[in-house]
């Protein structure tokens, strides 16, 4: 792996992307590509490259350059004053750390569920049902979209919704209490926005390995 005068790394387009950002961010005044490349050890041709995705997202601008002599001067460039979009993410230990923070507190399951319920209460649909099957079907549509793989099912004359897929899975395997209470919440919170005349009785998680029920009321919202 080859590294630049600057200590990154550069063998991989993503490596030297960041490299010619780096590059700019360091100097804090505008460069030219020939400079960049001078820098960085590599041909004008490939920070040409890299600074056009860098200035398509919005992360290095062209400067208007200035004239010091005759012939055409050099484009120039400066690094966007901004945090790297294109950084790791670390939503994962972000979603643990507020699990746990809600797993360890007094009525975690009932904090948990309103926090899915405000959660619900934002998420407005293009058009509110009235009916109940219209309201299912309204509720299955907001599961599919939110990643949750729903289906429809009837047992002894009762409504579930069958969830395939859970959007948060390894945390509803360590933190379950919290995540369950809060799609409990989401899909409460979802239809009293939407003053629908179903409501959700509670959510069993797990009956199966790949298989949560969210067992519906068609005669009234849950409490």
């Amino acid at each position: 792996m080859g590294v630049n005068r600057i200590g990154t790394a550069v063998d991989e387009p993503a490596g030297r992307r960041r490299a010619v950002l780096r590059v700019l961010r360091v100097a804090g005044v505008p460069m030219s590509i020939v400079a960049i490349a001078d820098e960085l050890g590599v041909h004008p041709n490939t920070v040409r490259f890299h600074l056009d995705s860098l200035v398509g997202d919005g992360q290095v601008e062209r400067v208007k350059p200035v004239r010091r002599g005759p012939g055409r001067p050099p484009l120039m460039f400066q690094a966007v004053q901004q945090m790297d979009r294109g950084g790791v993410r670390h939503y994962r230990l972000l979603a643990e750390v507020l699990a746990n923070d809600l797993a360890a507190g007094h009525d975690s399951g009932s904090k948990a569920q309103e926090a899915g319920r405000a959660w619900g209460r934002q998420l407005e649909p293009a058009a509110v049902a009235r009916s109940q099957e219209g309201s299912i079907d309204q509720l299955v549509r907001l599961l599919d979209e939110l990643g949750f793989a729903p289906e429809r099912r009837m047992f002894d004359g009762k409504w579930q919704l069958g969830l395939r897929h859970c959007p948060f899975l390894e945390l509803a395997e360590s933190r379950s209490g919290v995540v369950c209470s809060i799609h409990l919440g989401l899909m409460r919170g979802a239809l009293e926005s939407w003053a629908a005349p179903i409501g959700v009785e509670r959510l069993d998680a797990f009956v199966e390995p790949d298989l949560c029920l969210a067992h519906l009321l068609v005669d009234g919202a849950a409490s």
